[in-house]
């Protein structure tokens, strides 16, 4: 054979051995069936959380304050208490079968940890349920957002798909990604933003080889629900008479502004979840009751604020208008953060980004107003400073600058304000990952035990069990002395090579728990190391391939 065909034959294996690794078919196609199941799956939990505020309050979200307004007292309060009920009632009903071991409303959280663990421990029924329970607080008039809710039944779905077709957990990790786009797509009709959002916040990953099928799986999901609801704007933004460069400058310092209001409500959100397991404990209250308490003060905040109702989108689109004066708008703010925390501890609603966007737009259209006072015609009207403020609160709230800054783009279809708007929500990230530590998902991980901002090398440690790394004993081996050291099956890689460092041990037995005696097997320091090893290697490749 000459060298020409040997060189030929050479390039045709290694370009197919690049094409095997960047295009898996079955990966594709189940990208593109999670794609339309999710969107569907969250058109219908749209629809559902249409029509039960259309039944409880005569009116559409989009116009929720005015229809509250408009009720009787009695009726204006019902509504929210009735949702906690129901609420509460689902969560009791849902434990009770054994669906969750903790009583609360699952979100974006979950399917990271999902991500941290593939496949997951999301299922599907349990999925359901968890929306089915959402679209009734937020219909009720829960102070949350849907975007929470949204995203686990997109990560309910693709762990289904990933248990029924025996993926490995780099395919189940990109199956996750496709759902958390194809969820955040269809629920704002933002298919850039919501591609971002997986690789951003649910993976963070921007491998090559995963970015085609989260794509395919967030344009699958955003055709479905234009096709069903049309191209639709959640905000049409108001003329602004034009950004001059001293807006530009302004614009990002409103980040700091922005970067204090997502600092505060970071910090009440963490003190209301402290507080609210506190009284669990100490009261000796039902978790399943804690919904009905938060319905029941919402239901007077509908009497006499029901502005911050629901997702508050009417609220937020007369923030933009310029419809509202620095004292309401002030009044707005500091309630919707107490609205919200409340909500959120009391396990009646689990989304946040709403209520970021609901908050910037507040706080930015009152630093617009203080700004036109000052300095008059000089500058853009309070709407361009209440869009720079809706990206700068959300996204340092969720801790997603870049996709939460397309996801206001998409939202407005407004492209104008893109370099203030950057310079803004750059300032407040920095300002709550200073203050803070974190974001709102990674706190909540953090109560639970895992630590992502390591990277790769600090979740494997974390995932990783002894129980998959040990070598089994048979079950006629004797049992352990007492006195002898010892891990459990579930103890972490990294809590097992920190035990064995501590007590200068090269392997340790390994029982089914602490206080047992049964050995299940042996674990050492190079097996150990050598599971860590190799998984580095894996993740390694999966992030740069």
């Amino acid at each position: 054979m000459s060298s020409s065909a040997v060189r030929v034959q050479t390039w045709l294996k290694n370009t197919a051995a690049r094409a095997e690794a960047l295009s898996d078919l079955k990966v594709w196609g189940l990208a593109i069936l999670t794609g339309i199941v999710t969107g569907y799956g969250v058109l219908a939990f749209s629809i559902a959380i249409e029509w039960i505020t259309q039944f409880a309050y005569g009116t559409p979200s989009e116009t929720l304050a005015e229809g509250a307004r408009e009720l009787e007292p009695f009726r204006a309060f019902i509504v929210p208490a009735l949702g906690g009920v129901i609420v509460g009632l689902g969560l009791y009903i849902k434990r009770r079968i054994g669906l969750i071991n903790d009583v609360r409303m699952q979100g974006v959280a979950e399917v990271i940890e999902a991500r941290a663990r593939p496949p997951g421990a999301i299922s599907l029924r349990g999925g359901l349920i968890n929306t089915g329970l959402a679209a009734v607080a937020l219909g009720s008039g829960a102070s949350a957002g849907r975007e929470g809710p949204a995203v686990l039944l997109g990560g309910a779905i693709s762990v289904f798909f990933s248990k029924t077709f025996n993926l490995s957990s780099k395919d189940s990790r990109t199956l996750l990604g496709c759902a958390a786009a194809a969820a955040v797509s269809a629920a704002f009709n933002a298919p850039i933003a919501g591609v971002l959002f997986a690789l951003e916040v649910v993976l963070s990953n921007y491998a090559l080889s995963i970015f085609a099928p989260i794509a395919i799986s967030s344009i699958c999901a955003t055709l479905i629900t234009r096709y069903h609801l049309g191209d639709l704007h959640r905000f049409v933004i108001p003329e602004y008479g034009g950004a001059a460069p001293i807006d530009l400058v302004l614009g990002g310092a409103s980040g700091l502004v922005a970067g204090l209001v997502a600092l505060s409500f970071l910090t009440m959100a963490a003190w209301g979840r402290m507080s609210a397991r506190s009284a669990v404990a100490r009261l000796h209250i039902p978790p399943t009751f804690m919904p009905v308490i938060a319905g029941l003060c919402m239901g007077i905040v509908g009497i006499f604020l029901p502005e911050l109702l629901g997702y508050g989108y009417q609220a937020t689109t007369l923030a933009l208008e310029g419809d509202y004066s620095i004292r309401l708008l002030t009044i707005l703010l500091v309630g919707k953060i107490f609205a919200t925390v409340l909500c959120l501890s009391c396990r009646f609603g689990a989304g946040v980004f709403s209520g970021g966007i609901y908050l910037g737009a507040m706080s930015g259209a009152a630093f617009g107003i203080t700004m036109n006072m000052l300095f008059g015609s000089f500058v853009a009207s309070p709407a361009f400073f209440a869009v720079v403020g809706m990206g700068a609160v959300s996204g340092a709230i969720i801790g997603a600058p870049i996709s939460t800054t397309l996801i206001i783009f998409e939202l407005t279809g407004d492209y104008t304000m893109t370099a203030a708007l950057m310079i803004a929500v750059g300032l407040a990230s920095v300002i709550t990952q200073i203050f803070f530590g974190t974001s709102w998902f990674h706190y909540q991980l953090n109560q639970r035990g895992y630590d992502l901002s390591e990277g790769p090398q600090g979740v494997i440690l974390q995932t990783i069990r002894v129980r998959d790394v040990m070598r089994p004993v048979p079950d006629t081996a004797a049992p352990l002395e007492d006195s002898a050291e010892r891990l459990a099956d579930t103890a972490t890689l990294g809590e097992a090579l920190a035990e064995m460092a501590r007590l200068g041990l090269d392997a340790m037995p390994v029982t089914k728990g602490k206080g047992e005696n049964k050995l299940l097997g042996t674990v050492t320091q190079i097996r150990a190391l050598r599971a860590y090893n190799k998984a580095l290697v894996d993740s390694h490749i999966e992030h740069h391939r």
